[in-house]
């Protein structure tokens, strides 16, 4: 019988990832928050007792990931949804013309539910748990593009409202990520072609019946925990969706 090796062990996880779970859970717990410095690789290393190429392969891989943002001269900082460079990350609707144009959320609604079999399975919740639902529109240069419905746990978004969407000048995620310590880490989406519905086409100001793309988001945090479902409508009439693949 041939013996195991650490590395073939289901178990075994290399130092490097070891230290950046470890950077994880402080993240998680909320040691540095979003925008602010980590502290400098040497710290690391002694904090962790390993060396500091240890700590620099842990952070290159989250700086990969967009979990951490390094400055040049300045540091390293927990990457935050109020920086600018992070909008297209989760937005990857760029007009025919070409370049990214700013987007103006514009909400509709907002109201409490209790979660269905759908919202509880996807958002991991309990059938019944209280949720918040969310509509709202997603304009370029005034022009209704996007028309949203989001689905979040209750109790994590608790004190979220119309009026709080509505108050909130920036993107969903950095209101988010500051009013309610929910930083987005990552999501999984699906692509799929439909036809406009009476209530989306009069939303976004197409033809009943005109093509638009269905995105369905999950979106998670850290522990790869989801926090929000979404389902978004596209019109593709003078934007695509744009994604780079290397």
């Amino acid at each position: 019988m041939m013996r195991q090796t650490p590395a073939e062990s289901p178990t075994f996880s290399p130092l490097y990832r070891q230290i950046k779970e470890l950077i994880l859970q402080a993240l998680e717990n909320g040691e540095w928050r979003p925008g602010e410095a980590i502290p400098s690789e040497t710290e690391l290393a002694q904090r962790f007792n390993v060396s500091q190429g240890t700590v620099r392969k842990a952070i290159d891989e989250m700086a990969a990931e967009n979990l951490l943002v390094r400055k040049q001269g300045k540091g390293t900082f927990v990457a935050s949804h109020n920086d600018p460079r992070a909008f297209f990350r989760f937005l990857r609707l760029v007009p025919l013309s070409g370049g990214i144009e700013p987007a103006k959320s514009v909400p509709l609604e907002c109201w409490r539910a209790k979660a269905g079999p759908e919202a509880a399975r996807i958002l991991n919740l309990k059938l019944g748990e209280p949720i918040i639902i969310v509509r709202r529109l997603l304009e370029f240069a005034e022009k209704p593009v996007v028309v949203d419905e989001i689905y979040l746990p209750g109790e994590t978004f608790a004190g979220l409202s119309l009026e709080v969407l509505k108050e909130h000048q920036g993107s969903l995620y950095s209101l988010f990520e500051t009013r309610f310590g929910v930083r987005m880490i990552r999501a999984e989406e699906r692509l799929r072609a439909v036809a406009a519905d009476r209530t989306s086409a009069e939303l976004l100001h197409v033809p009943e019946g005109s093509p638009l793309l269905s995105v369905e988001r999950v979106s998670f945090t850290y522990g790869d925990r989801p926090v929000e479902w979404r389902r978004g409508l596209y019109s593709t009439a003078a934007h695509c969706y744009y994604n780079e693949l290397s």
